[in-house]
């Protein structure tokens, strides 16, 4: 059985500011504001959350295999 990340650091594609942030494990989370120009992320077509999108570890659902949908 391997670990499961709990952090993430999710990048803002508008403005480039990156964030590290404690990845909720009993939710999806759909939207984000970024803390560098305040965009809201939601997450890409296809991906159950913005941490599937724009992070570079997947939320814990996703890692542990199953879906968060």
């Amino acid at each position: 059985m391997t670990d499961i990340k709990l952090t993430s650091t999710l990048t803002c594609p508008s403005c480039g500011h990156e964030s590290t942030d404690e990845m909720p494990t009993d939710a999806c989370q759909f939207f984000y504001d970024c803390k560098g120009c305040g965009v809201v992320l939601r997450p890409n077509k296809g991906d159950c959350c913005v941490y599937c999108s724009f992070g570079d570890t997947p939320c814990p659902p996703i890692q542990e295999g199953s879906c968060c949908a």
